[in-house]
């Protein structure tokens, strides 16, 4: 936040607003309740902190730090994609005004816009100057290392690697070979649909709960959005798992089967369980709650194997990293094989879900899975083995 707030303090009053600042200035002078809620977020993060001085000290520098992201890259740092926007909002996301503040219905359409702006720059070629070799830079040696670039399409003569934009170069793909098929002519073997960090396995699923308390326990009827398959998933698995802001941000299926739905929920944009207090602030926390809330991608797949039945896939986005983009020609009745990409996220980190229903998961590979919770955990690769079924069915027919 430190490098935006001296650019936008350097350009004085010379500072030009982006139309959605303009408009986002304007909601908050004409809705008191968006007004109250920013101003009181801003005021409640406690000073004492060391990081407070870092911290937001009004609604005018608010606005004029997003300003400036808006023609900002996500950055290399720390072995992270250093997020411009959670940068600036995120201390907030853990007070009391803070959490009724990112689910005012006003607030998030107006923070929808400000991402879609972002979005905008973000996939034009004037975005990919932090494709370079500085500290900071996604050419460096420690960026390199992080994202494992040697694993994933690109030019190494071309300057930008022949990405055209950053999120080009966000939503990278793996070079022939490098994630393969978990046992692609067994169904009965069940694929990880995100190259990802276990977060949560749950069974015994109710249709609705109470998600918003400390255990963030699963509500079937809110992370589908009412969808009239719920009841086929009550009593049911759900597996969680968080992708981390260097890993691989495309989706694939992990059975064989056909697409029934897919759509994308609109949902909050930095909203955080307020039963984390505190630790809200970071979004991996919040992660059970943000499956209910956020805005998010739905499919629903009726695999070829009849053991396993419907299954739902839920790509959920976490702050920024809300843009989730379902693949070209998904549509009903289209089949994908195991493995088979399914679209992707732009932007950071972010988490997603797997759900079965009653006594489809015989077991899952907790010898590939690690320590559930475990933000230093190795990630299960995308395409691995995740769970093995109850009965499988070989491609020739056999079981």
């Amino acid at each position: 936040m430190k490098g935006h707030q001296q650019r936008a303090e350097a350009k004085g009053d010379q500072v030009v607003l982006h139309p959605v600042i303009v408009e986002f200035k304007e909601l908050i002078a004409g809705d008191p309740v968006v007004r109250m809620y920013l101003d009181r977020m801003i005021t409640e993060v406690p000073r004492s902190r060391s990081y407070s001085r870092q911290h937001l000290t009004s609604v005018d520098q608010m606005l004029l730090l997003i300003n400036e992201v808006l023609t900002v890259a996500p950055e290399f740092g720390d072995q992270a994609v250093t997020l411009p926007l959670a940068g600036i909002l995120d201390w907030t996301m853990g007070t009391t005004a803070g959490f009724a503040a990112y689910r005012n219905p006003q607030l998030n359409a107006m923070l929808q816009k400000i991402l879609n702006a972002w979005c905008q720059f973000l996939s034009s070629n004037e975005s990919r100057y932090v494709l370079n070799d500085t500290p900071t830079g996604w050419k460096s040696e420690q960026a390199c290392k992080a994202v494992g670039i040697e694993q994933f399409q690109h030019d190494p003569q071309d300057p930008y690697w022949g990405f055209a934009s950053w999120n080009d170069y966000f939503t990278r793909t793996f070079k022939d070979g490098q994630r393969p098929v978990a046992e692609p002519d067994d169904d009965a073997i069940i694929a990880n649909a995100c190259e990802s960090t276990p977060y949560s396995i749950k069974t015994d699923v109710q249709r609705n709960d109470r998600f918003w308390i400390k255990n963030q326990p699963y509500s079937l009827h809110d992370m589908l959005a009412g969808d009239e398959a719920v009841d086929q998933f009550v009593g049911g698995t759900v597996y969680q798992a968080f992708l981390s802001a260097t890993d691989y941000h495309r989706w694939h299926s992990p059975i064989a089967g056909t697409i029934v739905r897919a759509s994308v929920q609109q949902g909050t944009y930095y909203s955080e369980a307020d039963a984390e207090g505190a630790d809200a602030v970071d979004p991996r926390n919040s992660q059970g709650y943000q499956a209910h809330v956020a805005a998010r991608a739905i499919f629903l797949i009726q695999a070829d194997n009849p053991a396993i039945g419907l299954v739902a896939f839920m790509p959920v986005g976490m702050n920024e990293v809300s843009s989730c983009v379902i693949g070209a020609g998904l549509t009903p009745g289209q089949h994908v094989g195991k493995g088979d990409e399914l679209g992707y996220f732009q932007f950071g980190g972010s988490t997603h879900c797997l759900i079965f229903g009653p006594g489809v998961i015989k077991a899952f590979n907790l010898a590939a899975i690690p320590q559930l919770h475990d933000p230093n955990a190795p990630t299960v690769r995308v395409r691995s083995h995740l769970a093995t079924t109850q009965t499988g069915r070989k491609a020739d027919g056999s079981s």
